[in-house]
């Protein structure tokens, strides 16, 4: 028997616990029904970001963003496929910071694109600017390593 994980719903937000060994196994929603991991960024608003980010025990890294940022842009399809070889151990969210300015404001960002990793709300790692997939993986490497 392995430990159960607590993971929020992407899409209801419901708590959800999953025994450990399980993860890899497409688990869903025991409310909603629909899938826990879907292979691609969460998009965070102020109302999801605390249900999302501040709950459960998987760490949570998170992309603020803007549309109008061409780093940002480049930097959007490294992070889609960090999702996808990164789940279901972290899950990955984006915050587009035109659309959540009060998110941008409680967390200090100053520059785009910014990545934040969070372990049950709490800011645990950060790290500005763009950067390419292997690069991301070893920064992110060290930031979990570090917040363990």
């Amino acid at each position: 028997m392995t430990t159960p994980v607590e993971v929020p719903c992407p899409h209801c937000t419901t708590l959800n616990r999953v025994p450990g060994a399980r993860l890899g196994e497409g688990p869903v929603c025991g409310r909603c029904k629909q899938p826990l991991f879907g292979g691609h960024p969460v998009e965070l608003s102020a109302g999801s970001f605390d249900a999302i980010a501040g709950r459960g025990d998987l760490p949570v890294l998170v992309d603020f963003w803007a549309p109008w940022c061409g780093p940002c842009l480049a930097f959007a399809p490294v992070f889609a496929d960090a999702a996808r070889t990164l789940e279901p151990h972290v899950r990955l969210a984006k915050i587009d910071t035109e659309a959540e300015p009060q998110l941008a404001a409680r967390f200090g960002i100053r520059s785009i694109p910014t990545l934040a990793l969070f372990r049950r709300g709490r800011e645990v790692a950060r790290q500005a600017g763009a950067m390419d997939g292997r690069t991301l993986r070893l920064w992110l490497d060290r930031a979990l390593a570090q917040a363990s």
